[in-house]
């Protein structure tokens, strides 16, 4: 696969996130008096955006408290995106290489944007540039258009978003990544130390799948 430009998911395929979502999700949960879930519980109700996160682990949005669960959720994990989560093993040599060797790169992420921000500033300032995030005026995933917005952004002088698409894969953990790659037009790698696994993924389209950050470079 001769791709220069990766397109990264952020939760469970570069930094596992999965702990201070759920500690967040406890917390705003408390608060209001509502029974709270474990880790494996909240793993399955990542990857379509904060917003449906809260909706999930509160029963439905119809709750006469939600904008205020959702509102504490927000203000704790904004404060504590960084407590517990941490980069995959092995990832940080994986970018390092890439960057090396010349890849474009941007992450694009369902979480609010000023979590993607903070989290793109510590973990990754000087590996990749450009960090999409939750925002108002751009469709989340599975819709293609954050990953258009990377892609603009990816652009050099002269070059289209079409350029730079036929350039380019999706890496991510989840089947809202597999679809999200499909709606934009180019191949996704499946990664298998995320929030989903092997047989769930296949069933929901994955073809390209790897165990370890190293195997990535294998592929491209």
């Amino acid at each position: 696969m001769a791709r220069k430009t990766i397109i990264f998911d952020l939760d469970g395929t570069l930094l596992n996130t999965l702990e201070d979502l759920a500690d967040a999700v406890n917390y705003a949960l408390r608060e209001y008096g509502l029974p709270t879930h474990s880790y494996d519980a909240i793993r399955m109700m990542v990857g379509n955006g904060v917003r449906k996160l809260v909706i999930r682990a509160v029963g439905n949005e119809d709750h006469p408290q939600f904008e205020g669960i959702f509102a504490c959720f927000r203000a704790y994990y904004v404060d504590h995106c960084q407590v517990k989560t941490r980069l995959y093993d092995g990832l940080a040599e994986v970018l390092e290489q890439l960057r090396r060797e010349g890849y474009r790169m941007a992450i694009v992420s369902n979480k609010l944007q000023a979590g993607v921000t903070e989290l793109q500033r510590v973990y990754f300032e000087g590996l990749i540039d450009v960090a999409i995030g939750e925002r108002e005026g751009i469709s989340r995933k599975p819709a293609p258009d954050m990953v258009n917005a990377a892609l603009r952004e990816l652009c050099r002088e002269g070059e289209s978003i079409d350029d730079v698409r036929a350039d380019a894969v999706y890496v991510g953990d989840s089947d809202v990544d597999i679809l999200t790659a499909q709606n934009a037009g180019m191949p996704c790698i499946s990664v298998l130390w995320g929030f989903r696994d092997e047989d769930f993924l296949r069933q929901h389209g994955a073809t390209l799948l790897v165990r370890e950050p190293k195997d990535i470079l294998a592929l491209l």
